[in-house]
C-alpha cells in the first residue's frame, strides 16, 4: 500500500515537475523526500515498541544533518544544497532500519492481502493528515499570494522551524511510546490505568510545554540573531506569538494519541481538525493582509484552540478541564516567573552564546525551583525518581 500510494504521489510530483520552470530544480531534489517516505518503516518498529532503535536512528541522521548544514551552507548561493542535506538525511535515515528487519520477515501468501479492507480503513486516518498539512502549508503559500513578498514567507517558515523542533522535543516521542501503549490497554479494557496515563501525560506535556514556551520567548531575541544570522529579526515576534502552540497542540496530540486513535474514534477527532483548517483559512483570508507573516500565526494559534477545545469537550471524561488546569496551573506560574527572569539577560553586555547558555540554564534552574517551591507534587515526584536513579548510577559506578 505504501509502494502504491507513494508511486501515485510521485506520479502528480512528476507532473508538477514539468509544469514548473521557476523551482524545478528544488523540485527534482526534494524528490528525494517521496523516497524517505517510500521507504520509512518507523512504523512497524513503533507497533512492536522498539523505541530505542528508532530514536537513536533518527536522532542520529538528524544530527548530521544539522553538522552538514553547518559546514557545507555558507550563503543563500547554498540553497539547492541545503534542500538536498535536508532530503538526504531523511532518506538515510529510512533506510537506515531496513537492516534490522531481518529477524522478523516470514513468508506470506500475496492472496490473502485485502488491500480494498486496508486502505478504506486507512482513509480515516488519511483525511485528517491531509487536512493538517493542508492548513499548514496553506498558511506560507497565502502568505507568498497576498503580500507578494518573499521576505515574510521566510520569516514565517523560520519560526515555525523553531516550533517544530519544540513540538518534536515536548510530545512527539511521548505520544508515539504512549500511543502504542494505550492501544494495548484499550483491547484489555484498563481503562482506569488509561485514565492514569493520560493524567501523567499531560503532567508532562505541561511541565516541558511551558517550559519550551516560555523559554523560547525569554531567548528570541537574542538567539535569532545568533543562530540565524543579520535580517531576521522579524522572526523574534513571530516567535513569541507561536510559543503557546507548543502547549495548545501538546493537548490535542496527547489526546488524538491516546484517545480519539486507540478507542477507534479517528474519524471524529477528523471533523475537528477539519474545523480548525476552515478556521485557519477564513482567518488567514483576513488577518495576512493585515498583518502579513504575524496575522498567519494568529490565524494558525487561533485554530489550533479550537481544535483542541473540541479535543477536550468530546473526550469524555478522559481530559476534563479540572484535571488540566490542576495538572498545569502551577507550570504556567513557573513559566511566567522565568521568563521575567530571564529575558532581562537579553540586555547584559556579554557574547551572545554566552548569553543564551546563561538563560538556559539559569531559566531551568528557576523554572524547576519555583514548581518545587510550589509543592507541584508531579515535579516532585519524578526530581526524586531523578536522584535516586542518579544515586544508583553513582554507586554502581564506584
Amino acid at each position: 500500500m505504501t509502494v502504491g500510494t507513494s508511486m501515485v504521489a510521485l506520479l502528480g510530483w512528476v507532473v508538477l515537475i514539468l509544469t514548473s520552470v521557476a523551482y524545478r530544480q528544488y523540485y527534482v531534489v526534494l524528490t528525494i523526500g517521496i523516497f524517505a517516505t517510500l521507504f520509512d518503516i518507523t512504523w512497524f518498529f513503533n507497533g512492536i515498541e522498539e523505541f530505542k532503535l528508532t530514536v537513536i536512528r533518527n536522532t542520529f541522521f538528524r544530527v548530521l544533518g544539522i553538522i552538514c548544514l553547518f559546514v557545507f551552507i555558507k550563503d543563500s548561493d547554498d540553497l539547492l544544497l541545503y534542500i538536498f542535506i535536508t532530503a538526504a538525511t531523511a532518506l538515510l535515515s529510512s533506510l537506515s532500519l531496513w537492516p534490522y528487519m531481518k529477524r522478523y520477515l516470514v513468508r506470506v501468501n500475496p492472496r490473502e492481502f485485502r488491500f480494498k479492507k486496508h486502505l478504506r480503513e486507512t482513509l480515516i486516518y488519511f483525511v485528517p493528515t491531509i487536512a493538517i498539512s493542508i492548513y499548514t502549508v496553506l498558511d506560507r503559500t497565502l502568505i507568498g499570494l497576498i503580500t507578494r513578498d518573499m521576505y515574510e514567507n521566510g520569516y514565517y517558515q523560520q519560526a515555525e522551524k523553531i516550533i517544530n523542533i519544540a513540538k518534536s522535543f515536548v510530545f512527539a516521542s511521548l505520544n508515539a511510546v504512549m500511543g502504542v501503549r494505550v492501544s494495548y490497554l484499550y483491547a484489555e479494557k484498563k481503562f482506569e490505568e488509561i485514565h492514569r496515563r493520560i493524567e501523567n501525560s499531560m503532567n508532562y506535556i505541561f511541565f516541558m510545554g511551558f517550559g519550551v514556551c516560555f523559554g523560547i520567548m525569554g531567548i528570541a531575541k537574542t538567539f535569532v540573531p545568533l543562530f540565524f544570522g543579520p535580517g531576521y529579526d522579524r522572526v523574534v515576534p513571530l516567535l513569541y506569538i507561536f510559543s503557546p502552540i507548543v502547549v495548545i497542540i501538546g493537548i490535542s496530540n496527547c489526546l488524538g494519541s491516546q484517545y480519539y486513535t486507540p478507542c477507534g474514534k479517528r474519524a471524529e477527532s477528523a471533523k475537528y481538525i477539519i474545523a480548525g483548517a476552515i478556521t485557519n483559512l477564513c482567518l488567514n483570508l483576513v488577518l495576512i493582509p493585515l498583518f502579513s507573516a504575524i496575522g498567519a500565526a494568529i490565524a494558525s494559534i487561533i485554530a489550533e484552540i479550537t481544535v483542541t477545545v473540541l479535543y477536550v469537550r468530546h473526550s469524555e471524561d478522559y481530559a476534563r478541564a479540572v484535571m488540566l488546569v490542576k495538572s498545569g496551573f502551577k507550570k504556567l506560574i513557573a513559566g511566567i516567573i522565568m521568563f521575567t527572569a530571564i529575558y532581562p539577560v537579553n540586555l547584559l553586555p556579554i557574547g551572545s552564546f554566552l548569553r543564551v547558555f546563561l538563560q538556559i540554564v539559569v531559566g531551568i534552574g528557576i523554572y524547576v525551583g519555583c514548581l518545587l517551591l510550589m509543592s507541584d507534587s508531579w515535579t516532585k515526584e519524578y526530581s526524586i525518581r531523578f536522584v535516586n536513579k542518579a544515586k544508583s548510577i553513582i554507586s554502581r559506578g564506584n
